[in-house]
């Protein structure tokens, strides 16, 4: 064979295994979509921004993750994104387990009321055995979760009076996000209950259609509804939202075994940064005591309810509390109460 046959050759044989890597380098898109609810600085929408920048830095642009806050690519309700990723409308995303729970009923666990009585106790549920099934629930629907993070213990706030027995919630509208458990939780404390997106509430807190809601501190904080007439907060940690970093199956699929792994630890450092980020000022548990000074320095009363005083409120919503572990699972609810008494001991 000549020598200029045989370089031809070769250079056939070299271009051709050449061609996969090349196919699949140019697979990768222009631009990945990252939905979240919200936007900077509340620590939920944050963590949504850390993780796209950092798969984005890290990648050298390969990976080009850009963040649609608002829940704009559904027109602003977060309860439709999961759908919308299945659909592939949505790409990445930053989960609230509360918006999800209507289409996956096992994350409904984090909404029973008064599971969790602390930071404790929600860390036992993410980091154990109940976090591993959950994402393992999430991934038979064609969705890769990476990370948790976290949203925060969810306190109420209202218009009228300040909140320390069940009865004072008695006749007041209080707005919730979504997830039919939220309606029987405050028709079981006397309240008028309007499901809302996050979109609507500040109009609806600033125009009286609705008393109250019920939101973690850092994000009241940052949209000021102290200036929506929110004067009186109580702090009652009725329930915690853990948030899920993710991606969709097919995108995931089509990254390379480098890229996953790259993706997966920007998830996790995104998740780690984002809950430090909303324990913050919180007060207790190693933390100093900043955003309550700033609540008060605001002019809203700060209620602080005892370990008796929730009781009280426990024991008023333990049907709603039976009725919905039947519909998360009773085997999961019963690992999650294990989990957690095994960290209260």
């Amino acid at each position: 064979m000549g020598a200029s046959r045989r370089s031809l050759l070769l250079g056939a044989a070299g271009a051709g295994l050449a061609l996969p890597f090349a196919a699949r380098a140019q697979s990768y898109r222009p631009e990945y979509k990252l939905s979240v609810v919200g936007n900077r600085p509340i620590p939920f929408a944050d963590g949504a921004f850390r993780w796209a920048e950092l798969v984005t830095e890290r990648s050298g642009g390969r990976i080009n993750v850009k963040v649609y806050p608002g829940s704009q690519l559904v027109g602003g309700d977060q309860t439709r994104e999961l759908v919308a990723m299945r659909q592939g409308v949505i790409d990445f995303a930053v989960f609230s387990t509360i918006n999800i729970a209507p289409q996956v009923r096992e994350v409904g666990l984090f909404q029973l009321p008064f599971l969790m009585p602390s930071h404790r106790a929600f860390d036992a549920l993410i980091r154990g055995d109940v976090g591993r099934d959950i994402f393992g629930v999430m991934e038979r629907r064609d969705v890769v979760p990476l990370a948790w993070g976290e949203n925060g213990f969810r306190e109420i706030s209202n218009s009228k009076r300040a909140i320390r027995t069940p009865d004072d919630l008695r006749g007041l509208k209080i707005r919730f996000a979504a997830g039919a458990i939220f309606t029987d939780i405050y028709n079981a404390l006397g309240a008028n209950p309007v499901q809302m997106s996050f979109a609507d509430l500040q109009p609806a807190l600033s125009t009286g259609a609705v008393d109250g809601q019920e939101n973690p501190i850092n994000l009241f904080l940052a949209f000021r509804m102290d200036t929506l007439a929110q004067k009186h907060l109580t702090v009652w940690n009725y329930v915690n939202d853990p948030l899920i970093f993710a991606l969709s199956k097919s995108v995931w699929n089509s990254f390379t075994p480098a890229d996953q792994q790259l993706v997966r630890e920007c998830a996790e450092q995104a998740g780690r940064d984002e809950i430090a980020l909303t324990r913050r000022g919180l007060g207790g548990e190693g933390t100093d005591d900043s955003a309550m000074v700033e609540l008060r320095n605001r002019g809203v009363e700060v209620t602080v309810l005892s370990a008796a005083e929730k009781r009280a409120f426990a024991e008023k919503t333990k049907p709603v509390y039976d009725k919905w572990a039947a519909t998360v699972g009773p085997d999961l609810v019963r690992k999650a109460e294990t989990a957690i008494r095994a960290v209260a001991s």
